[in-house]
């Protein structure tokens, strides 16, 4: 049997069987998103438990499904029938923080703040940071390619991963990628394997490059009463040249859930804010933001002066997602289109909720297009339920027809599995499955998940 096999190469702290604990790993944040009990759940504290459990898959022909700490919104951390359920929640170490070199090396299950706090100390930042940042793991960030606030200028995880170790899908151990910043021997498999969802390998070692710890930033805000002309104003910050260190919409449902919540009292003054930073010197890029916003405009636009007012609203954005999921479940979109498109996406979202009678709230980091409609529908409302399916999936028409993505962040896992069916050319899935195949010939590595078939 598979789980005697574990218990033959893997200490008997390492492997559980609990279905009590097994159900309370079984499933990430998807909303609605299928999952089962996994056969098994194996805690690794090393990249040979890592190998060995591969290994014994391998032998058994069973699934294996990796799992960061489950704040995932596509489903791509689900149990499947039969899987054993990889947690690395225990390879939490920071092994080395380079200040010359501007490099950190770490275990998959560091959290994206801890990581952040600790490259702080030496003056140094790790610019990743995505709304779930003081839970989600860099393991599971490198898995989605996850982003964040500060991504409209200095981008996303892929930029900063130079290397890595692995566990292939022949449960061999590789070393990819490099400690240089720069490199081009070979091809970029470091990169692939950065967004891969666990599909190709499992990730048991990150070295990620650092920035110098940068200037304080400047926040300009603004309150419109149309989300279409928030979105009017992100795309007039870019057509101005600047490109702010954050850019954030936060509308009128997310307000109201935040005020309920923590009493912050923002629903009372504004329909939707629109939140920008620079943090590059002087105070022309603010001036400009503080333009653009009154031009579209904002019913109120301000530079603050007071840090502690600026951060307490770019805390009710990060708040926003766990207050709206008090009203009930939440069905997380995830597309990204083009800045000129912004203002259409906004208005056709603010349609489709109309259309199928579904409250849509939208979290936006509006200033690189990645737009975030948050589903929410009453507790066991089967009707209510399958309208915020089909409103799902006229999102993500829509944001293909204007020439966008089905994901910028979240990753495709089960949820949008057509959705890259009809982003992606059949030679274009092809590819894809190719070198699915030949880096995980026996099938093993997280089945199911981002192909439709």
């Amino acid at each position: 049997m598979l789980i005697d096999d574990l218990l033959k190469v893997l200490p008997p702290d390492r492997v559980v069987t609990d279905p009590d604990v097994l159900a309370s790993f079984a499933h990430d944040e998807a909303e609605w998103a299928p999952h089962t009990l996994p056969a098994a759940m194996v805690r690794p504290r090393g990249t040979l438990d890592v190998q060995a459990t591969v290994q014994q898959c391998v032998k058994h022909g069973a699934p294996l499904v990796t799992r960061g700490a489950g704040t995932g919104l596509s489903g791509g951390a689900n149990a499947v029938e039969g899987c054993v359920l990889l947690a690395l929640d225990q390879l939490n170490a920071i092994k080395e923080i380079d200040p010359v070199e501007r490099l950190a090396v770490v275990e998959p299950g560091v959290v994206n703040d801890d990581l952040r706090a600790a490259c702080a100390e030496q003056n140094l930042w790790y610019p990743p940071d995505p709304a779930s940042s003081p839970w989600s793991t860099i393991g599971g960030n490198v898995a989605t390619n996850a982003g964040g606030v500060c991504c409209v200028k200095y981008g996303v995880t892929r930029d900063y991963v130079l290397g890595m170790e692995v566990v292939t899908g022949t449960g061999e151990i590789v070393r990819l990628g490099r400690r240089t910043h720069k490199g081009v021997a070979g091809y970029d498999l470091t990169g692939l394997m950065v967004g891969s969802e666990g599909t190709l390998g499992v990730i048991t070692e990150i070295t990620v490059w650092l920035r110098t710890k940068r200037a304080p930033e400047r926040t300009v805000a603004g309150y419109f009463d149309s989300i279409v002309a928030a979105g009017e104003a992100a795309a007039a910050v870019a057509a101005a040249g600047v490109v702010p260190s954050a850019l954030e919409l936060v509308d009128r449902h997310c307000l109201r859930a935040v005020d309920a919540w923590k009493n912050m009292g923002l629903s009372d003054e504004a329909d939707v804010v629109l939140l920008g930073r620079t943090d590059t010197a002087g105070e022309d890029e603010a001036t400009v933001m503080l333009a653009c916003f009154e031009q579209a405009g904002a019913t109120w636009a301000a530079m603050s002066t007071d840090q502690e007012e600026a951060d307490a609203l770019f805390s009710a954005r990060r708040l926003a997602y766990p207050a709206l999921e008090r009203l009930g479940p939440v069905l997380t979109e995830d597309i990204c289109v083009p800045t000129n498109k912004i203002a259409e996406m906004l208005g056709r979202i603010e349609a489709t909720a109309k259309r199928h009678d579904i409250l849509i709230a939208n979290l936006a980091h509006v200033g690189d297009g990645n737009l975030h409609p948050l589903l929410i529908t009453p507790l066991d409302d089967e009707s209510a339920r399958q309208r915020a399916e089909a409103a799902f999936t006229d999102i993500i028409n829509d944001a293909l027809a204007l020439g966008g993505t089905v994901t910028a962040e979240h990753g495709v896992g089960l949820l949008k599995r057509q959705g890259l069916v009809q982003e992606l050319s059949p030679a274009v899935l092809d590819m894809h499955r190719a070198v699915k195949k030949a880096l995980d010939p026996h099938g093993i590595l997280n089945p199911g998940k981002v192909f439709a078939s």
